[in-house]
């Protein structure tokens, strides 16, 4: 076993992203390996002009909670959910989207952000990356 991150992206909520994000980037500074694997309404996520939309888990109020949840973030330094993703790449973490959900929500890959996505997989992607990890989280 390495030392790796597997996360499983299954929430497309802001704050959610940001955690799986932040943990990452942190996980990949020091030294491991990290992938994420994009199922569902996180996979939603990567829907080309998607990043930096969508609700909080909490408190959203028609899109309130989120632009105050965006002026903190910015107050405190807090990198914008593109910033922490192009980071992201470019310390080397991987992104898998779940061909089982593109399927089920009708996505095709040109839907996507195809320069984030490093591999199409399924359940059993998954599993092996899980296998392969010391650390596996499901946001």
């Amino acid at each position: 076993m390495t030392d790796k991150t597997t996360i499983i992206v299954q929430s497309g909520d802001m704050d959610k992203l940001y955690s799986a994000l932040i943990v990452s980037n942190g996980s990949l500074s020091m030294g491991m390996d990290v992938s994420l694997y994009f199922t569902f309404w996180g996979l939603l996520r990567l829907k080309k002009g998607a990043l930096e939309k969508g609700p909080l888990s909490k408190m959203n109020f028609f899109g309130l909670g989120r632009l105050l949840m965006t002026m903190r973030m910015k107050k405190n330094k807090v990198a914008s959910l593109e910033r922490l993703m192009a980071d992201f790449k470019e310390l080397g973490g991987r992104i898998i989207a779940c061909e089982m959900t593109m399927d089920i929500m009708g996505l095709k890959r040109s839907d996507l952000r195809e320069e984030l996505i490093d591999e199409y997989g399924a359940v059993g992607t998954y599993v092996q990356e899980a296998r392969n990890s010391n650390i596996t989280l499901l946001i």
